[in-house]
């Protein structure tokens, strides 16, 4: 297994199914700070079903489809960043974050982020990255925006979850925008 350093004592590695309780307790700590955007935060309720979503991203990533990491800071699983979509047929795919309220303000999404966007700018050719996030969610808003995505609109009223309509804002950045950024 490989880890990168994410500075601060903080690392980026992958995130299997035989990690399931680790997650499932780290699901518990963030729940409520990102439950009401991170599907996974709320899907993963026992060790079966967090097992269940882990085992689906390690399909995704057998199948070339999406990748799953975690943050840990200090040895503790504290977040995590993943490809929901990783699409080779047009260059194309969306990145996801996610943390606990313990590891906010630390800047590891961005750092997280850059890593996950650098491999699949330059190691896999991607062209478009995309960042999909509710209308709702500034936090996630601002961290698209300081990482140099653009707001590309909205998707209004086009995810329903627990219970409201979010609208979804879609935020890319393309390949030669990234490589001019760094």
């Amino acid at each position: 297994m490989f880890a990168i350093s994410l500075g601060e004592n903080a690392e980026l590695r992958p995130l299997e199914p035989w990690q399931a309780e680790e997650f499932l307790e780290h699901v518990e700590r963030a729940r409520e700070y990102a439950g009401p955007y991170v599907p996974l935060t709320v899907i993963a309720k026992d060790l079966a079903s967090a097992r269940g979503v882990l085992q689906t991203y390690a399909d995704k990533q057998a199948s070339d489809t999406g990748r799953l990491y975690g943050i840990w800071l200090d040895g503790v699983l504290v977040g995590g960043v993943l490809f929901r979509i990783f699409d080779t047929s047009v260059d194309g795919c969306e990145i996801g974050v996610w943390l606990e309220p313990s590891a906010a303000g630390r800047g590891l999404v961005s750092k997280a982020s850059r890593v996950l966007i650098d491999w699949a700018v330059d190691q896999r050719g991607m062209h478009r990255i995309e960042w999909l996030v509710s209308s709702r969610n500034d936090r996630s808003k601002a961290t698209a925006a300081r990482l140099g995505f653009t707001r590309d609109g909205v998707l209004r009223e086009s995810f329903p979850w627990q219970g409201v309509r979010h609208d979804m804002e879609v935020w890319s950045v393309l390949a030669p925008e990234w490589r001019a950024l760094r």
